[in-house]
């Protein structure tokens, strides 16, 4: 913020391309944008995947939906045909066989190897990580271990979450309630925010709830960015006033990891779950990742039996010298390895593995410090716009940059989100919408760039005039 604020001074117009050539000629981060295949406007509005020999060139768009579906990196393709030709030649054996003209390992370590790249972009040990299944499975997963509701014994047995949790995690949660015998209309405290105009949720109220409901809390499960607002959750001050009252916390990172620069250890989280088709760009429905606190993944041995903290098990989880001696004697591998259950797509982990290199080149915190001046930007042309078209947008998201994340969250006046849309969509900018009338805006700064942000705003004032005429 405070570099963006010095080169205003040296502009006066912010609200020029020029202004935002020079932001992008001073980004530190520039070249990472050259790793990514950016849809040119020709390619949206094809009706083919193949481009014709005759076709015109093209611009390329303008893609701000990161925290949906991030963008393909260059090198996907042939790390995906790496694995290709390892499968077509190997077979079998390429589970087991090292290759010295391969930027990937066995089929069989393929998962330890993303869990590596992956360890860093959370602030983890490489033990305390696992790329395994997907996103609401992994919960489910982790739930089965960490949700242990005692109703009669303890006390405990409630789960504090938002109210207007993303659907897939509360139906994930009401399931286990069920599951457990319990009512979930009893069972789930909800979060729900004072302001419904700016449903934020500040930190000072989820604390007040855990003190009102600690001695029947059992877990509490919150994500670390929320999916509507863009509201980035105070992690390590929510977890440490979870656990002063004993409670088991876990958080939903899916618009968190890759976004902002999380610390998941040294905040002494628990347990923690993610995607990995958002900022992490490896492709729709791709390999998700687990954190699991050191503290859950130890494996104590008494005598011949393994003393381990409770989890549903599968042979990938098993001690990886022993696996294929099918003893069916499980003794889990430390970490978050031993909560793995089945072996892994190496052709999914091909594609993560993609992104999580270009990643591992630079630094999350590297990368934090780009996505706050590329929002503070995007704010600050917002702000400008909003005094030019006052009452036709007003921004969701918290305004101080440490309480977000790369999104913003624009809410349009009633009447404005179809058109608004139909007019982005024909100049090829690319966001997503939450019905009735908030758009999100989120520029990723492994591929985003301050002429991005410069053009969205331009094409959105245009878009906002005209939706304005028609009602």
């Amino acid at each position: 913020m405070d570099k963006t604020a010095s080169l205003t001074r040296g502009n006066p117009d912010p609200f020029s391309i020029e202004y935002a050539s020079t932001l992008d000629t001073k980004d530190p981060l520039q070249d990472c944008r050259s790793n990514f295949h950016i849809p040119t406007l020709a390619d949206l509005k094809r009706s083919t995947l193949a481009k014709p020999p005759n076709e015109d060139p093209s611009t390329p768009c303008t893609y701000l939906c990161g925290n949906s579906l991030g963008l393909q990196p260059v090198r996907t393709g042939d790390l995906v045909n790496v694995f290709l030709t390892q499968w077509r030649t190997k077979a079998v054996t390429g589970h087991f066989v090292e290759h010295t003209d391969s930027p990937l390992p066995p089929f069989l370590d393929i998962d330890d190897h993303a869990a590596k790249l992956m360890a860093p972009l959370v602030g983890a040990f490489e033990a305390e990580v696992a790329v395994m299944g997907t996103l609401t499975g992994n919960l489910h997963f982790l739930m089965s271990s960490f949700y242990r509701p005692d109703k009669k014994g303890s006390g405990r047995w409630k789960i504090l979450l938002e109210g207007k949790a993303f659907p897939s995690d509360h139906y994930a949660i009401e399931s286990q309630i069920v599951h457990h015998g319990l009512d979930p209309a009893e069972t789930m405290v909800l979060l729900e925010p004072n302001n419904h105009r700016h449903p934020v949720l500040p930190t000072e109220q989820i604390l007040k709830t855990i003190d009102e409901h600690a001695s029947e809390l059992a877990l509490v499960l919150l994500p670390g960015i929320q999916f509507y607002t863009g509201q980035y959750f105070d992690i390590p001050r929510i977890t440490a006033h979870a656990h002063e009252h004993g409670i088991l916390i876990g958080w939903d990172l899916a618009h968190a990891v890759g976004n902002v620069d999380v610390k998941l250890h040294d905040w002494d989280v628990d347990f923690a779950a993610w995607c990995t088709y958002k900022y992490l760009n490896s492709g729709p429905g791709a390999m998700a990742g687990i954190f699991v606190n050191e503290k859950y993944g130890k494996v104590e041995m008494e005598g011949s039996i393994p003393k381990f903290w409770p989890r549903l098990s599968g042979w990938w989880g098993d001690d990886k010298s022993t696996r294929f001696q099918m003893t069916n004697k499980f003794v889990p591998r430390p970490g978050a390895k031993g909560y793995q259950l089945s072996n892994p797509s190496a052709l999914d982990l091909a594609a993560v593995v993609a992104s999580l290199q270009i990643f591992n080149e630079t630094s999350m915190t590297d990368l934090r410090q780009k996505s706050l001046r590329l929002t503070a930007y995007l704010e600050q042309l917002l702000n400008t716009m909003a005094l030019r078209k006052p009452g036709l947008f007003d921004i969701i998201t918290p305004r101080n940059p440490s309480e977000r994340g790369a999104q913003l969250s624009i809410r349009l006046a009633p009447g404005l989100l179809d058109n608004v849309l139909e007019h982005l969509e024909h100049e090829g900018v690319i966001i997503d919408e939450r019905k009735p009338d908030v758009i999100r805006v989120a520029p990723a700064p492994l591929y985003n760039n301050f002429t991005d942000v410069f053009r969205f705003c331009q094409v959105l004032e245009t878009a906002l005039d005209k939706a304005a005429s028609k009602t």
